[in-house]
């Protein structure tokens, strides 16, 4: 599956005259964790939406737009091949209130590498803005404006995890500069993985037939009570990135947006937990292959990290019997007694830790089964 980031590049110009250290096999893992002192607007103990009974579209509309705002970013596109300082693009995106003390939310790659950044809020009036902090692993990013509390109207965040397959939703944003824009659909979908731009996973994405395009990302997807249940990112094109939509859209859950944006306001970054492994899934049939057990092998320990601190041990050998697979390391079948039986359900299981957290380890290393305690890395 081909997914595309949905923020949308405007202009392009010539300037001048003629981590390692994760605990998934092929790609990064990470997960807000830290609780911080100030939070943002939230709603808590949200109920499933639906727009049976619930806000109208137009009525949704009207209570959510003047929160969300137009974003452009001014960014580096290379070296120019005519000399000079390179070249620039002005990166066009979507974000929205959270606070009457000018702090935005949108989408990390709306503002990846952007060194001029204005925002335009409801009413047109533009003010610069200073980044407050970034967080590729889950694309999240808040900036901050200058403006007066009373031209600020702030979205509340629903909770995710409470958002059922068929719930109405509506997404408002700037595809193509196309201002205050507004889609609406039903959630196609819940728990998808997506990938962030540092190629790590974001676990309980929700996918949506909202309308999504080049320009909405970082912009709100909102419940039946206008409430913010995720923030649109990425679309699949089929396969060609420069498609538009085809009615499959991807939101960073609202509650993975909570806890980034927690962190980031209060300390300007936000923090992970690390264990410190590659690890592949050893599958029933890769089990009866390679006469391992069931769960999660551990194929490359990093150096310094918290499983090579414990003595976790990677793969040594392949099999031939099972195309080549690793052999030889620790699998990995419980964490905290809880059984784990694939690489997504032992990543799912560390993130949603805290750095600093010790989490037992029930490890089959060749005829013996082990428990390991391992206290949790921080991968900021």
């Amino acid at each position: 599956m081909k997914l595309a980031l949905v923020s949308a590049v405007v202009v392009s110009a010539a300037v001048g005259a003629g981590v390692a250290g994760v605990i998934a096999s092929s790609s990064n893992s990470a997960a807000p964790t830290t609780t911080v002192v100030r939070r943002v607007t939230e709603v808590t103990g949200g109920t499933p939406a639906s727009f049976s009974g619930s806000l109208s579209v137009a009525q949704i509309y009207k209570q959510s737009v003047p929160a969300v705002v137009e974003i452009k970013a001014v960014t580096s596109a290379g070296g120019s091949p005519f000399g000079g300082s390179g070249a620039t693009e002005e990166v066009q995106g979507t974000g929205f209130v959270i606070d009457t003390h000018g702090d935005i939310v949108t989408n990390d790659h709306v503002v990846a590498g952007g060194h001029s950044i204005t925002v335009t809020i409801d009413g047109g009036h533009t003010f610069p803005a200073t980044i407050v902090g970034q967080d590729p692993s889950t694309d999240v990013a808040v900036i901050k404006i200058n403006a007066p509390a009373s031209d600020l109207h702030p979205l509340t965040f629903a909770d995710s995890s409470t958002v059922q397959v068929g719930d109405g939703v509506v997404a408002i944003g700037d595809p193509f500069g196309l201002s205050d824009t507004t889609t609406a659909g039903i959630v196609s979908a819940v728990g998808r993985t997506i990938q962030s731009p540092n190629n790590r996973p974001i676990f309980d994405a929700i996918q949506t037939d909202a309308a999504i395009n080049h320009g909405n990302s970082g912009g709100p997807l909102l419940n039946a009570a206008g409430q913010v249940i995720g923030i649109t990112s990425q679309i699949d094109t089929g396969g060609n990135a420069s498609s538009g939509n085809v009615g499959i859209g991807f939101a960073v859950p609202s509650n993975t947006v909570k806890q980034v944006v927690d962190q980031i306001i209060s300390t300007g970054h936000a923090s992970h937990p690390y264990l410190g492994v590659d690890i592949e899934t050893v599958s029933p049939a890769l089990s009866k292959a390679t006469g391992l057990p069931v769960g999660v092998e551990v194929v490359k320990v990093m150096k310094n990290s918290p499983a090579s601190k414990v003595g976790l041990r990677a793969a040594t050998t392949q099999s031939a019997q099972a195309g080549g697979f690793p052999t030889g390391g620790d699998v990995i079948t419980a964490v905290n007694g809880q059984a784990i039986k694939s690489d997504d359900q032992l990543i799912q299981k560390i993130t949603a830790l805290k750095p600093g957290d010790k989490v037992s380890l029930t490890v089959v290393r060749g005829s013996k089964t082990l428990t390991i305690q391992v206290t949790l890395g921080n991968l900021s």
